[in-house]
C-alpha cells in the first residue's frame, strides 16, 4: 500500500503541479520563509482576495522577523487591517521577537522549533517546512483533506490518520510541487459541492469515483473539513473588531466603547471585553480615559 500512495503522490504532483489557476498569488513565487510564514497566518479563515494586498502591504513594512519584531504591536496591528482575527497579528508579532531572541532573526528550519514559535500550530509549521524549506512533509488543510478522504482513502479520516497518509505520499525532494498540487486540486476541482470529476487529472486514481459514488462523501467531518465556525454577527469577536478597527484611525474614548462596538445598550459586555483585549496586550488605556492600540 504504502508504494502505491508514493506512485499515486507522485503522479498528483507531475500531473497537476504545473497548471495552477491560482499561480497569481504573489507567495507562490518566493521561498522566503518569512514570506511563506505571513502568507500562512494572514491566510487562516480568510479569503485571498483580502489577504492579496494585505501580505503585500505588510511585507513591504515589515520585510524581516526583524523589521516586524523591533515595531510595536500598534504598528503590526494597523498593517494587519481589513483581515480580521487580530490576535493573528499579535501571534506573528510574538513569533518575530522569538527568531529574533532565539533563532539570528530567521525563521526556523526545523519543525519542533516552528512549532514552539506562538500561534504556529501544526498545519502552519508543515505548510512552512514543505513550501519554504521543501522537507518532504505533507501539508494538510481544507482542501487537502478533501482529496485524501475522497480519492485516496475512500473513506473518513482523522488528522492523524490524515497527516501519516500525506506524509507518505510526497515524492523525494518534490515538496512543494507535490502540496501546492494538492491545494489548487482542492480549490479549484475537488470542491466541497459539485466537485469537477470531469476534469480532475487523478479522476481515474479516485477511490470515491470508482465506488460510482455509492458511499456518503467520505470528506464531511474528515480531517477537520467541515469543521463550523461559531457565528460573526453579534460575537464577541464583531465586537473586538469594530474597536481595533477604530482605534487604527485614532483613540476612542472608553465612555464610547460600547456604541463603537455595536452594542450602545450593554456597556457591561463592553467592558468585560475591553478587559480582555488589555490583557492581552492589544490595547492600552491613558491616563485620560481614552483606548489605544499599544
Amino acid at each position: 500500500m504504502g508504494r502505491t500512495i508514493a506512485d499515486w503522490g507522485a503522479a498528483t504532483g507531475a500531473d497537476a503541479g504545473g497548471s495552477s489557476r491560482r499561480a497569481h498569488l504573489p507567495w507562490r513565487s518566493t521561498r522566503d520563509p518569512w514570506a511563506v510564514l505571513v502568507s500562512e497566518v494572514m491566510s487562516q479563515q480568510t479569503q485571498l482576495s483580502r489577504v492579496v494586498p494585505a501580505y503585500q502591504r505588510f511585507l513591504e513594512q515589515f520585510p524581516t522577523p526583524a523589521a516586524c519584531a523591533g515595531a510595536s504591536l500598534g504598528d503590526v496591528l494597523r498593517a494587519w487591517e481589513g483581515l480580521g482575527y487580530n490576535r493573528r497579528a499579535r501571534s506573528l508579532h510574538r513569533a518575530a521577537r522569538v527568531m529574533v531572541a532565539d533563532h539570528h532573526g530567521q525563521v526556523p528550519p526545523d519543525l519542533v522549533d516552528l512549532l514552539a514559535l506562538p500561534g504556529v500550530g501544526p498545519y502552519t509549521a508543515r505548510a512552512v517546512s514543505a513550501l519554504a524549506f521543501e522537507v518532504d512533509v505533507g501539508v494538510v488543510d481544507t482542501n487537502t483533506g478533501r482529496i485524501l478522504s475522497r480519492a485516496v482513502a475512500g473513506t473518513s479520516l482523522t488528522r492523524g490518520s490524515a497527516q501519516s497518509l500525506v506524509d507518505s505520499m510526497v515524492p523525494k525532494r518534490r515538496a512543494w510541487e507535490f502540496n501546492q498540487a494538492l491545494l489548487d486540486l482542492g480549490a479549484t476541482v475537488c470542491v466541497p459541492t459539485d466537485p469537477m470529476c470531469g476534469s480532475c487529472p487523478i479522476s481515474r486514481r479516485c477511490r470515491w469515483r470508482a465506488s460510482g459514488y455509492a458511499i456518503p462523501d467520505p470528506a464531511r467531518g474528515s480531517a477537520g473539513v467541515s469543521t463550523p465556525q461559531s457565528d460573526f454577527a453579534g460575537s464577541d469577536r464583531q465586537g473586538r473588531g469594530r474597536l481595533i478597527d477604530a482605534l487604527r484611525r485614532g483613540t476612542v474614548p472608553t465612555v464610547d466603547v460600547a456604541e463603537v462596538m455595536g452594542w450602545p445598550d450593554q456597556p457591561d459586555r463592553a467592558d468585560r471585553v475591553v478587559a480582555g483585549l488589555v490583557a492581552e496586550g492589544m490595547v492600552a488605556r491613558q491616563l485620560s480615559g481614552r483606548l489605544r492600540l499599544p
